[in-house]
Formats: structure tokens, sequence, C-alpha cells
């Protein structure tokens, strides 16, 4: 007799479905949680209003990509009318896939422009090899999307900025500025001419990352140019993560903090009338050249000699 074959048994695949089920549900939770974070901000700070032309600036980063794609879907049952266009800034870096953005956008149906101005050859001429090009490199990149703006009659420009990076930038002025400032979640530009608004700024990093990894975002990576990442911001974004991984929740905590200013219990004179503070009626203002004279007791003017004498 022949023996008989083993049997291989096929592999069971309701695991892998069952797999496959899970991870869209965390999908679908995940972007509900964005839409509503996304949402709040809008109505919290007023940013978008009914006519709107917003000007969503997509650099091929996971935060970018996510803003324009909440942003289509809160579009959709939004309570006012609006009007989203994509706009990208083709710096002319070396290596730049020029194809990805195009595509992708041509493909969702998108309106979309792409700005084609060559800033890394000023940028490379003007900083020294080995140092660092991101700040100068963003002062031109803000400087081709306002005009492309003001140009285009954009009434708000949309970035990706999270709330991580608004906790990020207010510990750098903290630490490095000696100041309290950072990313408002909506401001007016330095020359009055434009409202930036930043729809993420609820939004965790580490959701961004999860979000763009499931929805296949094709990201373009921003090491093109060879320049490194801020030291000052690498070290403060080294500081938060370690925080947050010993006191989960501790960043949520400042974030909500900034919302929640006492000017009364800082110490801004120009935020706050402490000299009005506890002041008597017809008390006179403190002389400051008086304090700052440190109690020094001040001597006392010589007499005049009297008429015909000399100091002897």
């Amino acid at each position: 007799m022949q023996p008989m074959s083993a049997v291989i048994p096929l592999p069971d695949p309701a695991p892998r479905a069952r797999d496959s089920r899970m991870a869209e549900r965390e999908h679908h939770k995940l972007a509900k949680r964005l839409r509503r974070q996304v949402g709040q901000a809008i109505a919290d700070f007023g940013m978008i209003e009914a006519g709107d032309k917003v000007m969503v600036c997509l650099s091929g980063g996971k935060d970018s990509y996510t803003l324009l794609d909440i942003l289509l879907q809160l579009q959709k049952k939004a309570p006012v009318p609006f009007e989203l266009v994509a706009v990208n800034l083709d710096q002319k870096q070396p290596g730049f896939p020029e194809h990805v953005l195009p595509e992708y956008l041509a493909g969702i149906g998108v309106p979309y422009h792409i700005i084609e101005q060559d800033t890394y050859s000023v940028v490379s001429r003007v900083i020294p090899e080995g140092k660092t090009m991101c700040s100068l490199c963003s002062r031109m990149r803000r400087g081709s999307l306002y005009s492309y703006a003001e140009e285009n009659g954009f009434t708000k420009i949309a970035l990706g900025h999270h709330r991580d990076d608004m906790v990020a930038t207010f510990f750098m002025n903290l630490f490095h500025h000696a100041k309290i400032s950072g990313m408002p979640p909506k401001l007016r530009s330095d020359d009055g001419r434009h409202v930036v608004i930043r729809p993420l700024a609820y939004v965790r990093e580490s959701d961004i990352v999860d979000y763009a990894a499931a929805r296949q975002f094709p990201i373009i990576p921003c090491n093109l140019c060879g320049s490194q990442e801020n030291l000052q911001r690498r070290q403060v974004g080294l500081m938060m993560k370690q925080w947050e991984k010993e006191h989960p929740g501790r960043i949520e905590q400042i974030s909500r903090a900034m919302g929640d200013i006492r000017p009364s219990q800082m110490a801004d004179p120009n935020l706050f009338d402490f000299l009005a503070l506890g002041r008597r009626d017809g008390a006179p203002l403190p002389d400051a050249h008086a304090w700052l004279a440190g109690g020094e007791k001040q001597e006392e003017p010589e007499a005049p000699l009297p008429p015909g004498e000399r100091p002897g």
C-alpha cells in the first residue's frame, strides 16, 4: 500500500479578517476624533466663515496631508459654504519628486496650484555649509505663500501645525527668548493683510502619525535639501516625549493651560494694571529713579564760601 500523504491544513482566514475589521474600526474612530477636534478648533476661534476661500498649504508631510483630508470631510457637512484650494511651493530642491503632489491632488479631485520658486538656490548661497537652513527657508516660503494668497483673493491661509508644535514653540520661546508666547490657533500676519489659521490646534501628533499611515498618504520627506532639524527644537521635542512617557497627559495639560491665561497672576504690567492695584486715592505713582537709587543717602551740597575767601 502507498503511504498516505500528509494533509497540510490551510491557514484559517478568520483571524486575518478579524484583524482587518478591527483596524478599520480603529481608523473610523480616529477619523471621527480628528473631525471633532478640528471642528471644535474652527468653532472656538472662528477660523472659517461663510464664503471663505481657504488656501491649504500642502508640503507633502503627514501634517498638511491630514489637514487637507479632514477639512475636505468637514466641508461636506459644514454649516457654512467655503472653498478649499491646496497650494504647494516647489522650492526646486534637488531630487524633489515633482509628480507626487499633482498626481495625488488630481486623483482626489481637489483644486490645487503649484508655485514654482527657486528659494533653494538662494538659501544655499546665503547660509554657510553645515549650518541649519530651516529658519531662512521658512521665512522665504512664508513670503511666497503670502504673496500668492494676496494675488488670488484667499481670505484664510491654513497651516498644518498641530498641538505638539504649539507646545514646543511655547517652550522654545520660554527657554531661548525669555518670553511667554507661542503659535496661536489664529493670527493676523505682521503686515495685517492675511489671516492664518491652524485647524489642527487640538490634534496630537501621535494621532496624525497613525492617521497618515492608515490613509497611506504619499509622504515626501523633508530631508532633500540636506538640512538638519534645529537642535534647540529637537531638544525640546525629546523633553516633551520623555515627559509624556513618564507622565501621560502632561502635554495635554500644558496645551490646555496655554488657553487659560490669568494676567493678574503673571508679571506683565502691559497686560494687568499692577500700579493701580491697592493704591490709595490720591497717592502718587512710585518714583522709579528714587527707587533705583537703592536708598542711598544723597550728599548735601557744601555751603558757599563767604566773599573774598579761597578754598584751603
